[in-house]
Formats: structure tokens, sequence, C-alpha cells
């Protein structure tokens, strides 16, 4: 039987100048943020002793006269227009319960979704005894944030046919701190696979359809066998997603896909080996940096 082995070796000091430019204020719970008493005290933070302190462990962030602390390990915080990844718990009256990484439970109400064919009109009775033929517990779906409750809990919408239920794929659960807040999340990458970046930390990576069922109104999943390339594809990003989660850098489309094109000179299964993890990881930034710069 073969054996791999492998030695441990002295870690080399990272160089200054790759991607770490303007270093963030990190503080613990109980840090002194600032003594100064003209600033607003925002989330993450309490006065103590005429100081304003952390009450979370994370970076501190300002936006003029308001200061908040950012957990770097938190629950989701839902906000109106986010698109979010969650998976049905339960099916209740007129509604679906979704998981969503938040404290609580997220609502998917019957009136807030598109049905079948596009039709518009007021849901029926017909409608609430078939919501388990269109959503059962189980089923992974995308959708976006249409209000937050005064409680923390958030309630959803698909009434896009980019929304609904998800096909065949992959799923990869993060810290939502790691996922950049762009304008789309929704991303068709060059190397055969799409990836949506959930802001509440589910990222679903899938085979990049080759035409869209527009007349299905998002609730039909293509269960038809995957291609051994696009399964590779998949396995790859995956990888590559876990490796920057593990190095605690930004998720987006351009970081992924450079780490994905650092990671091609590797095997699948060695791109998580902390050597190989370094080289990847070394080389995706400072691609990053010279983009910025």
């Amino acid at each position: 039987m073969a054996m791999e082995m492998r030695l441990p070796v002295a870690r080399k000091p990272l160089s200054e100048s790759l991607g770490r430019d303007s270093k963030k204020h990190l503080v613990v719970p109980g840090d002194t943020i600032t003594t100064d008493t003209g600033f607003m005290r925002g989330h993450g933070t309490y006065m103590g002793e005429e100081k304003l302190m952390a009450s979370v462990a994370g970076s501190v962030e300002r936006v003029n006269k308001l200061i908040c602390v950012k957990a770097l390990k938190t629950r989701y915080n839902g906000e109106v227009g986010d698109i979010v990844v969650g998976r049905i718990t339960e099916v209740q009256q007129k509604r679906w319960k979704v998981e969503t990484n938040s404290r609580l439970d997220s609502v998917l109400l019957l009136s807030s979704m598109n049905l079948p064919g596009g039709e518009l009109r007021r849901r029926s009775a017909e409608d609430e005894l078939a919501m388990r033929g269109f959503l059962q517990e189980g089923d992974l779906i995308s959708a976006e944030v249409q209000a937050v409750f005064s409680d923390g809990a958030v309630s959803l919408h698909t009434r896009s046919l980019k929304y609904g239920k998800l096909g065949q794929g992959v799923l990869v659960q993060v810290s939502p701190s790691l996922v950049k807040r762009q304008k789309t999340h929704f991303h068709d990458l060059p190397c055969g696979a799409s990836v949506i970046l959930g802001n509440n930390g589910f990222i679903w990576i899938y085979p990049t359809p080759e035409h869209k069922d527009e007349d299905a109104g998002g609730f039909i999943a293509n269960l038809e066998p995957v291609a051994l390339s696009d399964r590779e594809v998949i396995s790859r990003l995956r990888n590559c997603i876990v490796l920057l989660v593990t190095q605690r850098m930004m998720l987006y489309d351009t970081s992924i896909l450079y780490c994905y094109e650092a990671s091609l000179a590797h095997q699948i299964k060695d791109i998580l080996k902390p050597e190989v993890m370094e080289e990847i990881m070394l080389e995706t930034r400072q691609r990053l940096v010279e983009q910025e710069g």
C-alpha cells in the first residue's frame, strides 16, 4: 500500500507588500477603541468609563462620526436587497421556513414567489395545497431579502426568474463576513461553472446551464447527469474557495477566478495541502495587488 509522508518545514514570513497595504484595526471584547467623546456608538460597541469599547472581536469601521465593529465570525444579519442561498426546513400555512445561517429561520411567503408559468393572480386554496409540489423540506433555493423584522428575522422573495430552486451542484458554507458585497452575486465563470455568492455565507457552485428555462418559474430543477469535466471544475472551485476562506481572503468573482487559475498546476486533491495552499495563495494575492495597483 502506497503511503505519502510529509515533513514539517519552517513557514516563510509573508511579504508586507502583498495585499496588506492598509492594516485593519482589530479589537477583542473589552478593548478601548477611542477616548474621544465626539464619536457615535454603533453596532459591536458600548460606552464604559467615558471610553468607547468593543463588545465583539472584529475590525473597527468608521463612517464619518459613527464607529462600529464588524465581527470576524458571526451569524448572518439580513439587509434588504441581499442575495441569499437557503434550505427549506418546514412547510407551513401559506409560507415556507428557510435556514439562511441567521439567528432565526427566514420566511418565504406563498405570495412572494412566482407561480409556474409566470402567472400573475391571487394565490388560491389549490396553490396552498400544492405548496409541497413547488418546494419541500431539504430543497435549496436562491432568493432576495424583501424585509427584515424587528426581531431580526428575514422575509424572502423569489419574484425574479434568476431566483428559485437550485438543481445539481455543491454548497460551501463560509463566514458571511468573508463574502464581498457587489452589484451582482450571480457569476458565470469562464472555466465552465457558475457560482452564487450568498451574502449569508452559503455559496452554491453549479455547472453553467446552456439555456435557461423561463417557463418553469424557477421551480423545476435540472437533474440531468453532470459530465465528468464539469464535476472536476466544480470540485476544483470548491477547494479554491475553502483555500481562500482558510487564508481569510475576501470572496468575490475575481479572487475565486485568480485562485482557480493558480491551482491549475496542481491536482484537485493536492490543493488543500499546506505547502500547495501557501504557493497558490501567494500567487493569487500578488495578482490581486497588481490588478488593484
